[in-house]
């Protein structure tokens, strides 16, 4: 079952959800929308190793904006931080910013019950796109969870701004699988 809007509010109210800041002109009938936070994160490398950390550089969203370019990935993060020890989160870019040709949370709109932060946002245009922090860029919808619950204590936790992928730090090391 999804929240809708009046118990996304009511949620948010009691502490079943958080959502800070809270601003209810952006609740929806069944979504919250969420904003742009001002900073982005580039991976520098020419390729990315999933084995290993890969340095970034950041960039800040000045007043003017700033214009993201085909052909590159962007890690933005949500202005607001969202989490919940009773819901299961699931974040989507809005329709209005689709039709403008960005990709926002390509493939990993879910989150876990008991995650509080900033989410982080893959972010790639179709041609250059000039952004604005504060812009509202997501819908995060809230479904109720069936059976018991085991609270995210992973390596996002409390994130703050955007995050690199850190999918090398559960990474096997090969001889464990082969034996």
């Amino acid at each position: 079952m999804i929240l809708t809007g009046p118990e996304i509010t009511t949620a948010a109210g009691d502490g079943r959800l958080r959502i800070t800041p809270f601003d209810p002109s952006q609740v929806n009938p069944n979504s919250y929308n969420v904003r742009l936070g001002p900073t982005l994160l580039t991976y520098t490398t020419p390729v990315i190793d999933a084995h290993h950390p890969n340095p970034t550089a950041e960039l800040k969203i000045g007043d003017g904006g700033y214009v993201l370019q085909p052909g590159e990935l962007y890690l933005g993060h949500t202005l607001e931080e969202v989490g919940s020890d009773a819901f299961v989160p699931l974040l989507f870019g809005r329709s209005s910013v689709g039709r403008l040709g960005l990709f926002v949370e390509i493939t990993a709109p879910i989150g876990d019950i008991g995650f509080h932060g900033h989410w982080t946002l893959m972010l790639s245009p179709i041609r250059p796109l000039r952004i604005y922090a504060g812009m509202k860029i997501g819908q995060i919808m809230f479904f109720v969870a069936v059976g018991p619950v085991d609270l995210y204590t992973g390596k996002y936790q409390a994130a703050t701004g955007p995050q690199p992928s850190a999918y090398w730090r559960d990474l096997t090391p090969l001889t464990a699988v082969t034996g």
